[in-house]
């Protein structure tokens, strides 16, 4: 990405990211398409579960953040022993932060679940499809970061390779475990999620594989996987902005559930369905960002900011130009698109009026994620991480709660005010409106330029130009990086 055309380049980098993307959806999509077979109320549950599901989805995408943005600019500047050792540390981190948050899920799943609305029969299907989703996550947060330490790297095809069999796994065992064909128990919501636990098995053994052997410009050399304090601590420095990124996106999601929850199984399902559909502009934008993050990485490392830039420009116009034409298309076809998962026209008519208003507003959500990821890959995690919170926490959360409802009493606090009372088409004008607002200040503030002071930098080893691989080059490995800040430049801090 640091020489020739930067559309060839972009597109050659992008495309495994999103077809890979397109087909980790298929794993939400298939288990969505054979749940609404079984009930409402399980299309219900698998619908509320769907935030906190990427909740810790999330939370690996962002201990896996630093990852690609420390590895492709050592890439970058042609550290590449450095960059194995920041891989093992990863592993590492993944695996101690899942195990945590399994444990923690499991322990309050009761808790988490009334209090994102489930009640009933949509709690008993809830609970059964959470339970063992939680023992994914060690699986989940091990294969992102085999999927980050290769993009880091410039390699994203083997990941959307591995990708593509395990969801064709996850899609031809899914109707056995839910349905009971060929003789087994029909679980429901419960074999979706034991469907998606085999798939996943089988891509993380296989990543981690794929990683020791370092066949792919990066490995996993079994000698690092001791706990080093330097890296791990430079990892949390810049991994957890995109953390704490992907837990207010998932709190803000789980928050809507609840909203949504307020007005019916029917609105809740139709949510469900919608979002999912919603998943496939983020499936595009989220690759993108992630070839653009990848991009600026390694720009930044062979300092060449401008062409950062540039590259980000391009990613942009491509990625919103593609999203506003989908978008266009759901909303033209509403019904269409809805009734490809469910049949019950109570469902589908609120999915109409939820796609008739955000529709249209798809390009602006995908153009953020690719600012966004242009921010992760210059190591300015924090900026990437306030937009995420401005567009949901400060803007549609709050638009949500006075649009959609009347005369309310905020519980526990006992505040009271009169809203709008629209019901529960207040809650897609919220998100329509956020997508709009949240991109024009993520625009601006690009535009500034002060990324480009926060690049994540390595003082070369002596010799180094000499003999990159010598072992005083490796040695000094250790001292991974350093930010600008760390090394007293005047980059501004107001972020």
């Amino acid at each position: 990405m640091t020489t020739g055309r930067i559309t060839p380049k972009l597109f050659h980098l992008a495309w495994p990211l999103v077809l890979g993307n397109l087909l980790q959806t298929l794993y939400n999509l298939a288990d969505m398409f054979w749940v609404g077979r079984v009930s409402a109320e399980a299309v219900a549950a698998v619908s509320l579960m769907f935030p906190l599901s990427w909740m810790f989805v999330s939370s690996a995408m962002g201990v896996t953040a630093a990852t690609i943005a420390v590895v492709s600019q050592h890439v970058g500047a042609g550290n590449d022993r450095h960059a194995d050792r920041v891989v093992a540390q990863t592993c590492i981190l993944a695996t101690v932060v899942s195990l945590a948050l399994a444990a923690g899920g499991f322990l309050a799943r009761h808790w988490l679940l009334y209090w994102i609305g489930a009640r009933d029969q949509v709690f008993v299907e809830a609970l059964a499809y959470i339970e063992v989703i939680f023992l994914t996550l060690p699986l989940t947060f091990l294969f992102f970061a085999f999927r980050a330490s290769l993009q880091g790297a410039g390699d994203t095809k083997t990941a959307m390779w591995l990708v593509a069999v395990s969801a064709g796994i996850n899609i031809v065992i899914d109707p056995f475990f839910v349905l009971g064909w060929a003789g087994l128990p029909a679980m429901g919501t419960r074999g979706a999620a034991l469907a998606t636990l085999v798939s996943r098995l089988f891509a993380t053994a296989v990543g981690i594989w794929i990683l020791v052997r370092g066949k792919r410009g990066i490995q996993l050399h079994l000698g690092d996987l001791r706990p080093n304090p330097t890296i791990l601590r430079k990892l949390v420095d810049v991994g957890y902005p995109a953390t704490l990124d992907g837990w207010a996106r998932s709190f803000a999601a789980v928050a809507m559930a609840a909203l949504v929850a307020r007005f019916g199984p029917a609105a809740t399902a139709a949510y469900g369905i919608g979002v999912r559909l919603m998943s496939v502009s983020w499936t595009v934008s989220g690759a993108v960002g992630q070839a653009t993050s990848t991009g600026v990485g390694q720009n930044l490392g062979a300092e060449t900011p401008d062409r950062a830039t540039r590259v980000t420009g391009v990613a942009t116009v491509a990625t919103m130009g593609i999203l506003f034409a989908a978008g266009g298309l759901a909303w033209l076809f509403p019904a269409v698109a809805m009734g490809v998962f469910i049949d019950d026209p109570a469902v589908v008519s609120e999915g109409v009026g939820f796609l008739r208003i955000v529709a249209l507003t798809w390009g602006f959500f995908g153009g953020l994620m690719v600012i966004q990821g242009a921010f992760r890959g210059a190591g300015d995690t924090k900026v990437a991480m306030t937009l995420s919170l401005l567009s949901r926490w400060i803007v549609r959360i709050p638009i949500a709660a006075i649009t959609a409802f009347g005369a309310v009493t905020v519980p526990v606090v006992g505040v009271s005010y009169t809203g709008l009372g629209w019901g529960v088409d207040g809650l897609w004008w919220a998100y329509a409106t956020s997508a709009i607002v949240s991109f024009v200040v993520g625009v601006a503030w690009f535009l500034r330029g002060t990324w480009q002071e926060g690049v994540i930098e390595e003082e070369p080893p002596a010799g180094a130009a000499a003999a990159p691989d010598a072992t005083a080059s490796e040695d000094a490995g250790d001292d991974v990086v350093a930010t600008a800040e760390e090394q007293g430049s005047d980059a501004p801090t107001d972020d």
